[in-house]
């Protein structure tokens, strides 16, 4: 069994059923969450017996660090080996303000968006919530820094895994354990309506990220090949349900791409189905991961915002990160693949 996959509430009965104080996991929470310390040895607080059978009965994570890469800008991609063979990746993305960890939630992605390098490597999993928690936790350690926000924006679709994301949050939230505010966490979803509502129902604080990438339907079955189960329409419409149960802005993610959703027609588009949301557009220039799909100029990309910003949308265009390394989501993972 592995610690980092239990709710507080479980921690505390495996336990007590072993007949040890409920005060325990309190102490076994706080080495592990807090210190950062995972060898159940070295929890000197602990009796040495209770030591000595936590160690036979219990892991507290099961991640291999595989390759990790250091940009000049300072973000690192971690590169992580499964108990099974599989292979998933997390970023630490350095902010002026902030320090952000992005964490995958599957070995692969089912989704298979054309320009993504996740995608175009297949699927083989969901990840377990331990396994999710870990690479978070895990990347503290090495980095020697807590992070201030969480995205679930790494390897795969968070709301094809709702079993799992929704039990990480709830681990990396609670008070006994990580302890990180919902409003520091976000979901980022290609658009899997009843995720979306779902997520809204049950932790209404947590942040969402909807990954558009297209103004209508043509074009996005084009990049997204799930919109032909959930069309454009479907995914609005529950994002506007998620903001009238919670209030909160939504940010929609738009990867930019020369030639196929980067015209100032696709902006006075996009301009038009977004005006009713309380929105955030996050304007990405496409990695080029091998797949034939290039950038466009950098006079596009200024042109594309400018038209969103006059009609009343707010607009940033992420800065690049981690340009210099395999930072592109499913980059490292592929590149393993190949050796």
């Amino acid at each position: 069994m592995v610690i980092t996959g239990m709710s507080y509430e479980e921690l505390v009965e495996k336990l007590t059923s072993l007949g040890m104080e409920r005060y325990r996991a309190d102490q076994i929470a706080d080495w592990i969450y807090k210190k950062l310390v995972f060898d159940f040895t070295q929890m000197t607080n602990l009796p040495k017996t209770a030591r000595n059978d936590l160690s036979q009965r219990f892991g507290i994570h099961r991640l291999e660090l595989s390759e990790v890469q250091t940009s000049r800008d300072g973000t690192r991609k971690y590169l992580w080996k499964l108990f099974d063979g599989e292979y998933v990746e997390s970023v630490s993305i350095p902010y002026s303000d902030r320090k952000a960890a992005c964490i995958s939630t599957q070995a692969g992605c089912p989704v298979k968006c054309s320009f993504c390098a996740t995608g175009q490597s297949g699927f083989e999993r969901n990840l377990n919530a331990d396994e999710i928690v870990a690479q978070m936790l895990l990347m503290e350690f090495f980095e020697k820094e807590k992070f201030d926000n969480v995205v679930f924006m790494g390897m795969g679709e968070p709301l094809l895994n709702t079993d799992n994301v929704f039990k990480a949050i709830e681990i990396l939230s609670h008070p006994k354990l990580r302890n990180m505010g919902l409003r520091r966490i976000t979901v980022s979803t290609v658009g899997i309506p009843e995720g979306i509502e779902e997520l809204a129902r049950r932790y209404p604080q947590v942040r969402l990220s909807v990954s558009l990438h297209a103004p209508d339907n043509a074009v996005r079955d084009l990049i997204v090949p799930l919109n032909h189960r959930y069309p454009l329409e479907m995914v609005l419409d529950a994002v506007r349900r998620f903001q009238e149960i919670t209030g909160k802005r939504v940010t929609f993610e738009y990867v930019l791409i020369r030639g196929i959703n980067d015209s100032l027609e696709h902006a006075r588009k996009l301009s038009e189905i977004l005006k009713s949301f309380k929105a955030h557009v996050n304007l990405i220039p496409v990695n080029e991961t091998g797949a034939g799909f290039q950038k466009p100029s950098r006079k596009q990309i200024q042109n594309f915002a400018q038209i969103l910003e006059s009609n009343g949308i707010e607009t940033t265009v992420r800065a690049e990160k981690g340009a210099d390394i395999s930072a592109a989501c499913g980059q490292l993972r592929a590149e393993k693949a190949r050796r």
